[in-house]
């Protein structure tokens, strides 16, 4: 939160004194002085705008962000030219999730002082939030284009690179950042994630190592490095460190559900399923929270007390495809692809996967929870041919659709995640990918957009209609280059 003193002198302001003895209070961390003082000074020049400022900002450091909301909007009223105040607005519009709101602060306050490198710093941070990855990176680097040495601009784009695949770049955004704050606890804790990702997992645990001896309260970097511990196979000190993460912060809902990985691979069923109960509380829009919730729900009512729940090899044997692949078909409305050509949509090659060249997808992986009609009635059409695919309940993880233009197509990939590879959980024997061509395009080209099968190889040519379910463990790939569209609905789904 950036404050500045203003110079005023006349009688219908505050005295100098006063103004240098609030911003003072507010510098060296005296909050509750800061406070009264910044009350007393609103109440008796109520039009004067350094005042509401301050107490904006002591608000918001205390803990009170939405009382400090209307300070904050008086701020910036008194005093409309204001950059600063327009900024520490957005900090605060960001913080009580208003991300649209804190965006248009932000742009407003660099309409003001195009120079200000926290307002593209915090630009950025909204940006990211808003899943602008592209445009979030340009923020950060113009903020460090106007200051070189700005640490948090450097971690942050590290953040954002990781977030587009680009770890390389990413781990040297985050190095930058600790050469210049090597105090910077948040900067070698994004550097063990960039290298937790990167599959470097003795550096991954030392950067969550030091961030934590840099601010031994980290949780976030204590449930960090309970992850990469547990990933290396050392249980007992990942479940330690989950702990000490609950210790520090009770509603960390990323440390209970590593507690709860961590005792389902132990074989701790009950105490595993009450952390991921908690996790779910606390975010209950987390995909993988949902997932690992309604699996262990699942199991335990299926297996009972007998099966140790670390023993998932008789998964296979209860649910599974007749073939793979298995092919079927389903009747395609017209007016479901005239639906999905409305719809919000990112362009192909703008995505970090394996998909790339012309055309375009879903903007996220929640294609079901659009509520139109059409849409649902699929999403309950094509739920019912799964759980008859896999002879069981299912868990819909992924649904999304792909445009395909010309040149457009995937790399050889598999649907498999880092949490379906942990083997104990045995994740992965449950998933599957499921494929609804709705219309296939040009076929009579050179690249008619076969379906490459691998390990065994397999070619398909898929026809209008053609619905395709493999194990998601499965390698695949297709290369379309026709003159018109060829439109694809995929979903990632779990037996249950």
């Amino acid at each position: 939160m950036v404050l500045k003193k203003q110079n005023f002198a006349d009688s219908e302001n505050p005295s100098q004194e006063q103004l240098t003895s609030l911003l003072e209070h507010y510098q060296n961390g005296r909050f509750n002085d800061a406070e009264k003082l910044a009350v007393s000074i609103t109440k008796e020049f109520p039009k004067h705008q350094f005042g509401w400022k301050v107490l904006g900002a002591v608000l918001k450091q205390t803990g009170r962000v939405i009382d400090s909301l209307t300070a904050m909007q008086k701020s910036v009223k008194l005093a409309p030219q204001d950059a600063e105040a327009h900024s520490n607005l957005g900090v605060t519009l960001q913080e009580l999730g208003k991300l649209d709101e804190a965006e248009a602060s932000y742009t407003q306050a660099l309409a003001f002082k195009p120079d200000y490198a926290e307002a593209h710093n915090n630009l950025g941070n909204t940006l990211k939030e808003l899943g602008r990855l592209d445009k979030a990176e340009a923020s950060y680097k113009q903020a460090i284009a106007l200051k070189p040495d700005y640490a948090e601009a450097h971690s942050n784009l590290g953040i954002t690179l990781q977030e587009l695949g680009r770890l390389g770049e990413a781990e040297a955004s985050c190095k930058q950042a600790i050469a210049l704050k090597p105090e910077y606890a948040k900067a070698h804790n994004n550097l063990g994630n960039t290298l937790q990702e990167l599959g470097r997992l003795d550096e991954a645990g030392a950067s969550y190592t030091q961030a934590i001896a840099l601010k031994p309260d980290y949780a976030e970097a204590h449930s960090n490095l309970g992850n990469t511990l547990q990933e290396l196979g050392r249980l007992e000190k990942a479940e330690a460190s989950y702990i000490q993460a609950i210790a520090l912060e009770s509603d960390l809902a990323l440390a209970h559900y590593g507690l709860g990985t961590v005792r389902y691979c132990k074989g701790n069923k009950d105490l595993a399923l009450k952390s991921i109960v908690k996790a779910n509380e606390i975010e209950p829009q987390s995909k993988d929270y949902e997932l690992m919730l309604r699996i262990m729900k699942a199991r335990k009512s299926r297996m009972g007390n007998e099966v140790a729940v670390s023993d998932t090899s008789n998964i296979s044997a209860l649910t599974g495809l007749i073939s793979s692949p298995l092919i079927l078909n389903r009747v395609v409305e017209e007016e479901l692809i005239a639906n999905l050509y409305e719809m919000s949509s990112r362009e192909l090659d703008k995505t970090i996967n394996a998909r790339y060249g012309s055309g375009k997808c879903s903007p996220d992986f929640n294609l079901f929870h659009d509520s139109s009609s059409i849409i649902q009635n699929l999403a309950k059409d094509l739920t019912k041919i799964m759980m008859e695919a896999v002879k069981s309940d299912i868990h819909i993880y992924d649904s999304f659709f792909n445009i395909l233009s010309a040149g457009g197509g995937t790399t050889p990939h598999a649907h498999l995640t880092p949490l379906d590879g942990n083997i104990a959980l045995g994740l992965g024997k449950q998933k599957y990918s499921l494929v609804y061509y709705l219309s296939v395009g040009d076929q009579n080209c050179r690249e008619p957009g076969i379906l490459k099968l691998y390990e065994p190889d397999e070619d398909i040519l898929p026809c209008e209609g053609m619905i395709t379910i493999i194990p998601a463990s499965r390698k695949h790939s297709a290369v379309y280059g026709g003159i018109t569209d060829r439109v694809m609905i995929g979903i990632n789904f779990y037996s249950l």
